[in-house]
């Protein structure tokens, strides 16, 4: 099926289903000689793996990365990486009593338009479980960045409306939400717990930065930094808005608020969020998505059924309250996946 590849030169194809065999992805164009071993990849994937905390799925899957080719003696070779995640906890029974109902904000109804047929244990290729994937490629695209000291990082900055006020980078990995605001994430928790006993969800918005990232990634016209990162971005299910720098607000400034001064010393603000004209600048770059709340609710719903009739649905089982924060390192994987490709496409023009 077309559209599950992505990247040019860092080219990634994940496979696999929610509740099938097993998920994983290709790597192709990975460089040789970046360390590389299957605990560097599963780091990445325990921060996305089900089953963590009140928030998540009670899923239970210990996401093991299984690197099956282009590694060897702990160095990439240059060969397409394979890695591979079995689904060790999937029960597609729990969905045949719905299987012939589209649920509300899921892809099941465009899926059967599209395709005429669908998969309806969990969504299959829609299921965010296809987003472990990605996690696994990001985890290889930041040890290669990694290697040319360019770091990714993600944060929660708001959820079910709770803004973060305050922003201390050491506090992200002291609460669940990875909140940079330590008072804020006492108010999301509370929030959060009230919102699973009505049986609701919330979405929220996570803040990407990546530091170190050189002059002069991103291609013109079409493939600018800023409108790949925007694609990859938006190409995760539960993302509904994309904004870098100062995004949406620059829509209510003037020019010369919005315009970063520049000195001898570099620029004096970054507003442009460190990509200018669709090139990076030199500046940390940062971005913002909007993350929908899980669409997966038992609040009753009205829907239809395959045959167009009308009916209701409450759809019951394991599901997260919020997308936050096992969203926020797909989030991060994607903005690294983009500077990875964006990385060995500079080389490529030789600068």
């Amino acid at each position: 099926m077309p559209g599950n590849s992505f990247g040019t030169l860092f080219r990634i194809t994940t496979w696999g289903e929610s509740h099938g065999e097993a998920v994983g992805v290709v790597i192709d164009g990975c460089p040789p000689e970046i360390p590389l071993n299957e605990s560097v990849i599963q780091d990445m994937l325990e921060r996305r793996r089900p089953g963590g905390s009140f928030v998540s799925s009670s899923r239970k899957e210990p996401d093991r990365a299984i690197i099956m080719s282009g590694v060897f003696k702990g160095m990439t070779t240059g060969t397409p990486v394979m890695i591979m995640i079995k689904n060790s906890d999937a029960r597609p029974e729990s969905y045949e009593k719905i299987s012939d109902l589209f649920r509300p904000g899921h892809g099941d109804i465009t899926y059967q338009a599209k395709y005429g047929i669908r998969d309806w244990r969990g969504g299959g290729r829609a299921s965010a479980r296809e987003t472990v994937s990605r996690v696994a490629a990001g985890a290889v695209a930041k040890a290669v960045l990694e290697h040319e000291k360019i770091y990714v990082s993600a944060c929660t900055v708001e959820l079910g409306g709770i803004k973060a006020v305050t922003h201390d980078p050491d506090a992200v990995s002291g609460n669940i939400f990875m909140c940079p605001d330590t008072k804020a994430a006492l108010k999301m928790e509370k929030l959060v717990k009230d919102v699973k006993k009505s049986g609701d969800s919330v979405g929220g918005i996570v803040e990407i930065t990546a530091n170190g990232v050189p002059v002069g990634l991103g291609e013109p016209v079409f493939d600018k930094l800023d409108a790949d990162i925007a694609k990859g971005l938006m190409s995760i299910g539960a993302v509904k808005g994309v904004e870098i720098g100062v995004g949406f607000k620059a829509a209510i400034l003037k020019g010369s608020e919005n315009n970063d001064p520049i000195t001898r010393r570099g620029f004096l603000t970054n507003n442009a969020g460190g990509i200018l004209a669709g090139i990076s600048n030199g500046d940390e770059i940062v971005v913002r998505v909007a993350v929908k709340p899980i669409p997966s609710i038992e609040k009753e719903q009205k829907t239809v059924d395959l045959s167009g009739k009308e009916r209701t649905i409450s759809v019951r089982g394991r599901h997260d309250v919020s997308a936050i924060p096992r969203i926020n390192v797909v989030c991060e994987s994607m903005v690294s996946i983009v500077l990875a490709d964006h990385l060995l496409r500079q080389r490529a023009v030789g600068r």
